[in-house]
Protein backbone atom coordinates (compact mmCIF):
# COMPACT_ATOMS: atom_id res chain seq x y z
CA UNK A 1 0.00 0.00 0.00
CA UNK A 2 1.66 3.50 -0.62
CA UNK A 3 0.80 6.10 1.39
CA UNK A 4 1.69 9.80 0.95
CA UNK A 5 4.80 11.36 1.80
CA UNK A 6 3.64 13.27 4.63
CA UNK A 7 2.21 10.82 6.75
CA UNK A 8 4.62 9.79 9.21
CA UNK A 9 5.04 7.78 12.68
CA UNK A 10 6.22 9.21 15.64
CA UNK A 11 6.49 8.03 19.39
CA UNK A 12 5.07 9.89 22.00
CA UNK A 13 3.65 10.09 25.69
CA UNK A 14 -0.45 9.74 26.68
CA UNK A 15 0.49 13.58 27.81
CA UNK A 16 1.07 14.72 24.15
CA UNK A 17 -1.89 16.92 23.67
CA UNK A 18 -1.86 14.85 20.35
CA UNK A 19 -3.36 11.39 22.08
CA UNK A 20 -6.17 13.35 23.30
CA UNK A 21 -7.88 12.50 19.83
CA UNK A 22 -7.30 9.12 19.85
CA UNK A 23 -7.97 8.51 23.88
CA UNK A 24 -11.74 10.50 23.19
CA UNK A 25 -12.95 8.74 19.72
CA UNK A 26 -11.57 5.23 21.41
CA UNK A 27 -13.72 6.34 24.86
CA UNK A 28 -17.19 7.12 22.72
CA UNK A 29 -16.74 4.13 20.36
CA UNK A 30 -15.99 1.87 23.16
CA UNK A 31 -18.73 3.64 25.02
CA UNK A 32 -21.12 3.24 22.32
CA UNK A 33 -20.67 -0.66 21.48
CA UNK A 34 -20.36 -1.03 25.12
CA UNK A 35 -22.10 1.10 27.19
CA UNK A 36 -21.10 4.14 29.31
CA UNK A 37 -18.65 2.22 31.59
CA UNK A 38 -16.56 0.83 28.47
CA UNK A 39 -14.92 4.30 29.10
CA UNK A 40 -12.97 2.23 32.08
CA UNK A 41 -10.99 0.00 29.26
CA UNK A 42 -8.64 3.01 28.32
CA UNK A 43 -7.46 3.81 32.20
CA UNK A 44 -7.43 -0.28 32.88
CA UNK A 45 -3.49 0.36 32.41
CA UNK A 46 -1.23 3.00 34.02
CA UNK A 47 0.28 5.50 31.09
CA UNK A 48 3.69 4.27 31.75
CA UNK A 49 3.17 0.98 30.54
CA UNK A 50 2.91 2.70 27.15
CA UNK A 51 6.88 4.10 27.51
CA UNK A 52 9.95 2.33 26.35
CA UNK A 53 11.38 1.97 29.94
CA UNK A 54 8.25 -0.21 30.55
CA UNK A 55 8.64 -2.12 27.44
CA UNK A 56 6.02 -0.36 25.94
CA UNK A 57 5.32 1.88 23.01
CA UNK A 58 2.68 4.70 22.07
CA UNK A 59 2.48 5.99 18.55
CA UNK A 60 0.59 8.20 16.11
CA UNK A 61 0.52 8.52 12.17
CA UNK A 62 0.62 12.26 11.53
CA UNK A 63 -0.29 13.76 8.50
CA UNK A 64 0.80 17.16 7.84
CA UNK A 65 1.27 17.11 11.63
CA UNK A 66 -2.37 15.97 12.67
CA UNK A 67 -3.08 13.11 14.43
CA UNK A 68 -5.24 10.56 11.82
CA UNK A 69 -4.35 6.93 13.34
CA UNK A 70 -2.25 5.48 16.36
CA UNK A 71 -2.02 2.60 18.78
CA UNK A 72 0.04 1.58 21.14
CA UNK A 73 1.93 -2.16 22.81
CA UNK A 74 2.84 -2.82 26.23
CA UNK A 75 4.93 -5.53 27.50
CA UNK A 76 2.98 -8.63 27.67
CA UNK A 77 5.71 -10.85 29.27
CA UNK A 78 9.39 -11.08 28.63
CA UNK A 79 8.19 -12.05 24.75
CA UNK A 80 5.49 -10.49 24.03
CA UNK A 81 4.14 -7.49 23.73
CA UNK A 82 0.20 -6.82 23.52
CA UNK A 83 -1.17 -4.34 20.78
CA UNK A 84 -3.79 -1.66 22.67
CA UNK A 85 -6.32 1.50 21.50
CA UNK A 86 -5.44 0.51 17.53
CA UNK A 87 -7.18 3.67 16.03
CA UNK A 88 -7.93 5.51 13.45
CA UNK A 89 -9.46 9.40 13.26
CA UNK A 90 -13.30 8.78 12.02
CA UNK A 91 -12.31 11.04 9.27
CA UNK A 92 -9.48 8.83 7.91
CA UNK A 93 -10.89 5.57 7.75
CA UNK A 94 -11.28 3.21 5.02
CA UNK A 95 -7.39 4.22 4.20
CA UNK A 96 -5.41 1.41 5.34
CA UNK A 97 -3.92 3.79 8.09
CA UNK A 98 -4.93 0.85 10.40
CA UNK A 99 -2.74 -1.64 8.88
CA UNK A 100 0.15 0.97 8.77
CA UNK A 101 -0.22 1.11 12.45
CA UNK A 102 -0.29 -2.29 13.49
CA UNK A 103 2.87 -2.70 10.63
CA UNK A 104 5.19 0.29 12.77
CA UNK A 105 4.03 -1.37 15.85
CA UNK A 106 5.26 -4.72 14.95
CA UNK A 107 7.86 -3.56 13.87
CA UNK A 108 8.79 -1.88 16.95
CA UNK A 109 8.61 -4.45 19.08
CA UNK A 110 10.65 -6.65 16.44
CA UNK A 111 13.28 -3.89 17.24
CA UNK A 112 12.73 -3.89 21.04
CA UNK A 113 13.68 -7.65 21.23
CA UNK A 114 9.59 -9.50 21.23
CA UNK A 115 9.04 -12.14 19.31
CA UNK A 116 5.43 -12.57 19.37
CA UNK A 117 2.66 -10.48 19.37
CA UNK A 118 -0.47 -11.25 21.73
CA UNK A 119 -3.92 -8.61 21.61
CA UNK A 120 -7.21 -9.09 22.14
CA UNK A 121 -10.49 -6.90 20.42
CA UNK A 122 -13.99 -6.86 21.47
CA UNK A 123 -16.57 -8.82 20.05
CA UNK A 124 -17.84 -5.85 18.60
CA UNK A 125 -15.38 -4.86 16.76
CA UNK A 126 -15.59 -7.07 13.17
CA UNK A 127 -13.66 -4.48 11.29
CA UNK A 128 -10.73 -4.75 14.66
CA UNK A 129 -11.16 -8.62 13.93
CA UNK A 130 -10.86 -8.21 10.41
CA UNK A 131 -8.40 -6.02 10.67
CA UNK A 132 -5.87 -8.56 12.67
CA UNK A 133 -7.44 -11.54 10.48
CA UNK A 134 -6.06 -9.88 7.54
CA UNK A 135 -2.52 -8.83 8.59
CA UNK A 136 -1.55 -12.42 9.64
CA UNK A 137 -2.89 -12.76 12.85
CA UNK A 138 -4.04 -16.61 14.24
CA UNK A 139 -7.33 -16.23 16.16
CA UNK A 140 -6.78 -18.13 19.42
CA UNK A 141 -10.72 -18.60 19.57
CA UNK A 142 -13.13 -20.32 17.53
CA UNK A 143 -14.19 -18.31 14.45
CA UNK A 144 -17.43 -19.84 13.90
CA UNK A 145 -18.50 -19.28 17.62
CA UNK A 146 -21.13 -16.06 17.97
CA UNK A 147 -18.27 -13.51 19.72
CA UNK A 148 -20.80 -12.43 21.87
CA UNK A 149 -20.07 -15.97 23.11
CA UNK A 150 -16.46 -15.86 23.61
CA UNK A 151 -15.60 -12.05 25.03
CA UNK A 152 -12.50 -10.52 23.79
CA UNK A 153 -11.24 -12.11 21.02
CA UNK A 154 -7.40 -12.89 21.34
CA UNK A 155 -5.12 -13.20 18.49
CA UNK A 156 -1.23 -14.15 18.14
CA UNK A 157 1.32 -13.19 15.60
CA UNK A 158 5.34 -14.53 15.65
CA UNK A 159 7.76 -11.67 14.39
CA UNK A 160 10.10 -13.36 12.39
CA UNK A 161 13.50 -13.81 14.05
CA UNK A 162 15.06 -10.83 11.24
CA UNK A 163 12.54 -8.32 13.22
CA UNK A 164 15.37 -8.11 16.00
CA UNK A 165 17.76 -5.40 15.52
CA UNK A 166 21.50 -6.29 15.71
CA UNK A 167 21.38 -4.49 18.97
CA UNK A 168 18.48 -6.68 20.11
CA UNK A 169 20.30 -9.50 19.01
CA UNK A 170 23.38 -9.21 20.58
CA UNK A 171 22.10 -8.43 24.34
CA UNK A 172 19.54 -11.42 24.10
CA UNK A 173 22.83 -13.71 23.33
CA UNK A 174 24.64 -12.18 26.51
Amino acid sequence: MTYPPDLAATQVTVADPRVKPLLRELGNEYARRYGKDAHAELARYPDEEFTAPYGGVLLLLLERGEPVAGGAFRRYDATTAELKRIWTHSAHRRRGLARRVVAELEREAGARGYRRIYLTTGPRQPEARGLYLATGYTPLFDTEADPESIGPLPFEKHLPAGARTARTRKAADL
